[in-house]
């Protein structure tokens, strides 16, 4: 890895083989970034690593693990060497929903993987990495939120409280964290097609995933472009929170679903 630059040029990007952790791994190589990709796909994160290295020219690192198993994620920081572990932006992307029931028929399973992931996940990556974010005073600790974690739905229910506790950490560390120099802020995106979210929360049911064929959602780059955006800021500026959506979304609940009305 060459000399870093004064502004930050290393990202750790969780849930980075598909989606919205994709499509920021690609708007930060594509800015010079090198990278740290993770995620539970070994030979989808090798396919990443030489697409974005090829095309941006940057250096790529995978780690492979499940961010639920806090022994796995220990051991996957644990193993980064050199300049590898100056991590100057952590971006806790990882995240799922798992069901659509309400609470009295709710699967126990589903509930447990929501938590593990969103919240628990979240939580373990940011103890790994904040040490030594809080050594050398600098950094930025960015984690994906959604409008879900501003209001809630039917059906909704342990899916909104995990990210409404997305929200609530990403304020608490803020403030534990503030006087070290360290930013932290989060984004909250509605529906966002181009991701596994849908097929991923109906149990790979594609045609219950078909939910966005009637009006225009964000696309992933949306998202991966305000990412860019909390991060290019001066230093002297934290953006605590990015809430977007398609424009024919008001709120989680109410959706112009007329059609699909932009040519994109």
């Amino acid at each position: 890895m060459s000399k870093k630059a004064k502004f930050p040029k290393l990202i750790l990007i969780t849930g980075a083989t598909s989606g919205i952790g994709l499509a920021t791994a690609k708007r930060f190589a594509k800015n010079g970034f090198n990278l740290i990709i993770t995620g539970r796909r070994k030979k989808r994160l090798a396919e990443i690593k030489k697409n974005l290295a090829d095309k941006y020219a940057v250096n790529v690192c995978t780690l492979c693990f499940d961010v639920r198993d806090y022994n796995a994620c220990k051991k996957a920081i644990n193993s980064l060497t050199g300049e590898w572990k100056d991590i100057d932006i952590l971006f806790n992307n990882a995240g799922l929903a798992k069901g659509f029931d309400p609470v009295h028929q709710g699967s126990l399973e589903h509930w447990e993987t929501m938590i593990d992931t969103n919240v628990k996940g979240l939580l373990y990556m940011t103890r790994l990495v904040s040490q030594g974010m809080v050594e050398k005073k600098s950094g930025h600790i960015i984690n994906t939120c959604s409008t879900a974690g501003h209001e809630v739905y039917p059906n909704g229910n342990v899916y909104c409280a995990s990210k409404h506790a997305v929200e609530a950490l990403t304020r608490a560390i803020r403030i534990d964290l503030h006087k070290s120099g360290i930013r932290v802020s989060q984004i909250s995106p509605a529906h966002v097609e181009e991701t596994e979210f849908a097929r991923v929360r109906f149990d790979g049911d594609k045609e219950r995933a078909k939910i966005y064929e009637d009006f225009n959602p964000l696309r992933t780059k949306d998202v991966a472009k305000a990412v860019y955006y909390i991060a290019s800021q001066p230093a002297h500026v934290n953006i605590q929170d990015i809430i977007l959506m398609g424009t024919q979304q008001a709120n989680s609940n109410i959706i112009d679903r007329s059609g699909r009305k932009y040519d994109l």
